[in-house]
This record gives C-alpha cells, sequence and structure tokens, in this order.
C-alpha cells in the first residue's frame, strides 16, 4: 500500500511514517500543502493521511484536489478539533474518514488500512500460486504448508505479483508500489530482492522474468481457483 502523510508537525510527520513502515507500507511525507499536491499529482497514492491546518495550500483545498482528481485516492483527514461540526465539514469536503488529534496510533493504522482496501480492487482473502499461499491480513507465506519467512519488502513483490494472476508486473510497478519515493529507480533493489525471494521460495521455481518487461507469476489468484503453474 502506498501512503502519503501531508503534516506540518515534522516529529508527528516522521513518527506516523517510520510507524505505517513498520506496518508493511510505502510511506512519503510532505510538510507542506503544496508540496503535498506536487507528490500527489505525481504518484497514485492508495491514502493521503492529511493535516487541516498547513502552510502554503490549505488541508482542504488539498483534500478538494485530490478528490476531484478522479482517482481512486481515499483521504484521512487530521485535526486538532474533533468537534462534531468539524468531522461534519471535513467529510463534506470529500475527505473518506477523520481523526482528531491526539489519536492512538493502532487506530490510525487500523483506518489507513480500511481505505486502503476501498482505493484498490478486492484483494482475496488469501492468495495462492501452486502449493504457495500468502495471506495479506496475516502477512504469512507458506509453501507446502511450511513457513516461508520474508522481509516487507518481499512480502510487498509477492503480494503484488501473486494479486496480479498471471499478468506481468514491470520492475518500476513494482518500486511504485511496494517501495517509497527515497528508492532511486535506477538501482538492482527490485532485480536483487526478486533474487532473494526466489531464492527463498525455493525449487520449483515460482516467479517468471519476462525479458523487457518485467516478472509474472503464472496460475496465480485467489484461493479456490482452479489456475496452477504450468512451467
Amino acid at each position: 500500500m502506498r501512503v502519503l502523510v501531508v503534516e506540518d508537525e515534522a516529529p508527528l510527520a516522521e513518527a506516523v511514517a517510520r510507524g505505517l513502515r513498520r506496518e508493511g507500507m510505502a510511506v512519503d511525507v510532505a510538510f507542506t500543502g503544496d508540496d503535498g499536491h506536487e507528490k500527489a499529482t505525481v504518484t497514485r497514492y492508495d491514502v493521503v493521511v492529511l493535516d487541516r491546518d498547513l502552510p502554503g495550500m490549505p488541508g482542504d483545498e488539498l483534500c478538494r484536489e485530490i478528490v476531484h482528481s478522479g482517482e481512486l485516492t481515499r483521504v484521512l483527514m487530521l485535526t486538532a478539533s474533533g468537534t462534531v461540526s468539524d468531522r461534519v465539514e471535513g467529510l463534506s469536503l470529500g475527505a473518506d474518514d477523520y481523526l482528531a488529534k491526539p489519536f492512538a496510533f493502532p487506530e490510525l493504522v487500523a483506518r489507513v488500512r480500511a481505505l486502503g482496501r476501498r482505493a484498490t480492487p478486492a484483494t482475496p482473502p488469501v492468495l495462492v500460486a501452486g502449493d504457495v499461499e500468502l495471506d495479506p491480513a496475516k502477512r504469512i507465506v507458506t509453501r507446502a504448508g511450511a513457513p516461508v519467512e520474508l522481509t516487507r519488502k518481499e512480502f510487498g513483490v509477492l503480494e503484488v505479483l501473486l494479486a496480479a494472476k498471471g499478468a506481468v508486473v514491470s520492475s518500476e510497478e513494482l518500486l511504485e508500489r511496494v517501495w517509497d519515493e527515497n528508492a532511486d529507480p535506477f538501482t538492482t533493489t527490485v532485480r536483487v530482492t526478486v533474487m532473494t525471494l526466489r531464492k527463498k521460495l525455493g525449487e520449483p521455481g515460482l516467479i517468471e522474468t519476462v525479458v523487457g518487461s518485467g516478472y509474472r507469476v503464472p496460475g496465480a489468484g485467489p484461493a479456490g481457483d482452479s489456475g496452477s503453474l504450468e512451467r
């Protein structure tokens, strides 16, 4: 899941970003409304965590811009005031959810995850390819019933590939969906991650390289599908 945190209180913004990254999300940070607008214009985020009181472009205006863009991006609005009238006003701007400061971090995570599910096509509870199963909710991967220990990035890459249901996924798309803006698009990050992922998954090989295009997992799909790997 790709998340943008737009918050002018730097310590709070960085703390939220670190926490969400620990939850396996790719997180970018903006400290002004203008910077947030620029990032939201060039990158498709699943969720924007947006403070209402921002320097530069106000949070309310940025919310309207995101809503009117036509993207599926969901907006979680933050504010120091949690009165009913403030919540109603924030939601009337097009925000999908509203959270007053101070807030409990587990609640923020739960709300971001819920909005993220609404920002993307429905994902099956368990993704399967051959004898490999990935449970997005439990963050568990098994092969032939045995657990496979993956890093957050390896898990993210495998989840995107399995969710593609056999379609080719480019390195650029993997970089955008699994990493954040600090990732260098000219590095071998994706290739190295796929290489270590292949080693951990073992034989027979699961991930195919499509030269010049990206990677695919043949036969991937929801649990219960009849598709299977064909090598």
